[in-house]
């Protein structure tokens, strides 16, 4: 290089580590040379892929970096790469749509994929695999990925292998299972102070993250962290899910306890059991939930109407086909009317009795969400005896088991939405809101319900409000369908709830000119 692409290169690095991708596209323009490296012989592109900056990624690709281009001390650090261990997806998508090659190994022999799964990060995981990066290329010391993330304890990770075609899956299991009779905590700082000696200090944290936690444990020095190991929880959801992939019929009890672990019902270990027995569907699971229905542990019993809430429904917990909306408890919109309920005459009473007696919120929300999936609407006054409950979780549990189960002539239904749908929880609106908007009744309180919704700050609730104004042909209707049409960009589930409104309305040129609606660009 000349002395001007020299002090041109310098501005470069320079603008890496505090510039913006302005100040380096001009650099590029004058001239700054992207495959440059500094003093360290790092590149451009693989500071800026590390540091997580997609756009100058591309800016420096289209100006001619080489993606796959080793550099660093040691000639060893692929942009990929660092761009994985850091779980910066996006960069990585960048680089793999510029050419770089999805499964190159580094010196040590690891890959991106090898550093991603290690890490944990599963959506740059997914990000790899989508591009071609072998799911059974192994990791240095020669293991499967799917066993690397068994032992991480990343459902999601294990997820996207999993869909994927990664094998290797009773090697993963039996990783899985070993980690379930350990302490994560304790097995992470016994490997420090065996590192470290056993009287270093140690401080350990843990971070909600990937249906479950992340057990973060350093060595201190000074007070200051100097060195550190990490792992997930999810190794109860990933064995779960792993014994499903291999036709094992994991034991009730067992299923059960790997849920009660973190005692969470929202965690994965939780979901994943419930989910196993919905899918098993038998009279043996039925009896089991049926007994625990009687416990004096209130999650016991709300682990027991979870997996009545779905137990036997076809296509239980992958959305079966058509009907009425439900969300499940991770937040999950499905659909379930015509679904059959092989034990819905049986499981009901026991699951209204529950409802009736609950106190502790998680088994009210259990019990709640267990009477709205089975959509009876005899069960109506039972869920509705919890809407005015002081925790928001519960009443947004009850407004989302309302939706299309409430009769139009059921006015203590009728009047719980109507009161909901004002609740200062936005979620509690939204789907209060939601609920009314389709119950097949048009009186002058529903009406005034919905219009008062119209102005809701939150665009999802203002939209189902001029959606259920439209279907009853109230004149209010169009300001608010016009006003979200032009506000709300095209991709918002406000912007297609009120595209799907104007379709009610009977004026054709009203309809005409509100489908005609272009949105604003901001």
């Amino acid at each position: 290089m000349d002395e001007a692409q020299t002090d041109r290169a310098g501005e470069l690095f320079d603008a890496l580590y505090g510039g913006t991708e302005d100040s380096v596209l001009a650099l590029l323009r004058a001239g700054a040379p992207a495959e440059a490296t500094d003093e360290e012989g790092q590149t451009p592109l693989y500071l800026a892929a590390v540091a997580g900056e997609p756009g100058i990624v591309r800016l420096l690709l289209v100006a001619g970096a080489d993606p796959d281009r080793a550099c660093g001390p040691d000639r060893d650090d692929l942009p990929l790469c660092g761009a994985a261990v850091g779980g910066h997806t996006e960069v990585v998508r960048a680089l793999l749509t510029g050419g770089a090659t999805p499964d190159l190994r580094e010196a040590l022999g690891f890959t991106a994929l090898a550093w991603a799964v290690g890490q944990g990060h599963a959506g740059t995981v997914e990000a790899l695999l989508e591009h071609g990066a072998d799911p059974d290329l192994t990791c240095p010391g020669g293991e499967a990925p799917l066993v690397v993330a068994a032992r991480r304890g990343s459902p999601s990770t294990v997820r996207a292998l999993l869909r994927h075609g990664a094998g290797s899956r009773t090697e993963a299991l039996h990783e899985a299972r070993s980690w379930l009779e350990r302490d994560v905590e304790t097995s992470l700082r016994e490997a420090l102070l065996t590192a470290y000696g056993q009287d270093a200090e140690t401080v350990a944290r843990r971070v909600a993250e990937d249906g479950g936690s992340t057990v973060i444990v350093e060595v201190l020095r000074d007070g200051r962290p100097a060195a550190g190991n990490e792992q997930q929880t999810g190794h109860g959801a990933i064995a779960t899910l792993l014994e499903a992939e291999l036709g094992v019929r994991t034991p009730y009890a067992t299923l059960a306890e790997r849920a009660l672990r973190e005692g969470d019902p929202e965690r994965d270990d939780w979901t994943a059991s419930v989910a196993a027995l919905w899918r098993r569907g038998d009279e043996e699971t039925f009896q089991a939930a049926a007994a625990w229905c009687a416990s004096d542990d209130p999650l016991r019993r709300a682990f027991a109407a979870d997996v009545l809430s779905e137990l036997g429904f076809a296509g239980a917990g992958a959305d079966p086909a058509a009907g009425r909306v439900l969300r499940d408890r991770d937040g999950t919109v499905r659909h379930a009317d015509g679904v059959e309920r092989p034990f819905a005459a049986r499981a009901l009473p026991l699951l209204r009795e529950l409802s009736r007696e609950a106190r502790d919120p998680e088994l009210v929300q259990a019990a709640v969400n267990a009477l709205g999936h089975h959509a009876d609407p005899a069960a109506v006054p039972d869920i509705v005896r919890h809407a005015a409950h002081p925790e928001a979780p519960v009443r947004r549990r009850v407004a989302t088991a309302l939706c299309g189960l409430v009769p139009g002539d059921d006015a203590e239904g009728l009047a719980a939405l109507i009161t909901l749908g004002g609740d200062p929880d936005t979620e509690v609106r939204d789907w209060a809101t939601t609920a009314l908007a389709g119950v097949a009744a048009d009186t002058p309180e529903i009406r005034a319900a919905l219009a008062a919704r119209l102005d809701d700050p939150h665009p999802d609730t203002a939209a189902e409000a001029a959606r259920g104004l439209a279907v009853r042909q109230d004149p209010r209707a169009e300001a608010a369908l016009s006003r979200l049409l032009t506000d709300q960009p095209p991709e918002t589930h406000a912007h297609r709830t009120a595209t799907d409104a104007v379709r009610h309305l009977t004026d054709p040129r009203l309809r005409t000119r509100l489908a005609s609606t272009v949105p604003r660009r901001p």
